[in-house]
């Protein structure tokens, strides 16, 4: 099964799936006891997970993004969480809060060990919501060096000029687009599942309305402004 841009996504949410993620959960606990290394045992369980999205204790742990984003970490967090105690919670938070590992892991292995599917969702996400997310604040910082250039304060208007420049209409429209396509209720606010899916919502249109000089232009700004907060032992993107 794939998504609209190509991506492995994973399959439905039924119960013979649920027993194999369970399955999966077991084997990913019994490695740690038998001493394999935590990073190693835990991107395995990764690439045989099979869910798209859980529920657990009201809380819903959304995995795939729009069927094409493998948003891995969200995943790789409720994973940790069923073998609290195996993993040191020093290296757990600095996966989860800054994507970092104890190790350094080349990306041939972390590609191997997430299988092709997944890995090409994982660099839907990558490109589409990590570099996106970058693309907007880099632009942000642009417009907010020139407004401050011409004595202008920061305000919310940073923001939106930014979104202007890059997506050629306001936030607002670009949302109310966003949740009449997705068939989403007109809230206030976004969850932060809805948020990413957002970001991912924009990158595709940015990519398909953009000649491919702007879109690789745009790229490489997202990319640099992300290599600014690049640590030595992160994953390979």
């Amino acid at each position: 099964m794939t998504g609209a841009n190509g991506a492995g996504s994973l399959p439905a949410h039924d119960g013979e799936t649920s027993a194999a993620c369970l399955a999966v959960v077991d084997r990913f606990r019994n490695s740690l006891a038998e001493g394999e290394a935590w990073p190693i045992a835990l991107l395995t369980a990764v690439g045989k997970w099979g869910l798209p999205y859980e529920e657990i204790d009201g809380r819903r742990y959304q995995y795939l993004l729009l069927g094409e984003a493998f948003d891995w970490l969200v995943l790789a967090e409720r994973l940790l969480n069923e073998v609290d105690g195996l993993v040191p919670q020093e290296e757990k938070e600095a996966l989860l809060f800054s994507n970092t590992l104890p190790q350094v892991l080349q990306e041939a292995d972390f590609r191997n060990l997430l299988g092709g599917d997944k890995y090409r969702g994982h660099l839907n996400f990558f490109y589409g919501v990590v570099v996106e997310e970058s693309l907007l604040l880099a632009v942000e910082e642009e417009v907010r060096k020139q407004r401050r250039s011409r004595g202008f304060s920061d305000s919310e208007q940073t923001v939106e000029l930014a979104y202007r420049r890059i997506y050629s209409e306001s936030r607002d429209a670009l949302l109310g687009a966003f949740r009449q396509e997705l068939g989403l209720s007109d809230s206030p606010s976004l969850t932060l599942t809805e948020l990413k899916e957002f970001t991912y919502w924009l990158f595709k249109r940015r990519f398909t309305s953009s000649d491919s000089s702007r879109v690789a232009s745009d790229t490489k700004k997202g990319l640099e402004r992300l290599m600014k907060m690049h640590r030595p032992n992160q994953l390979p993107q």
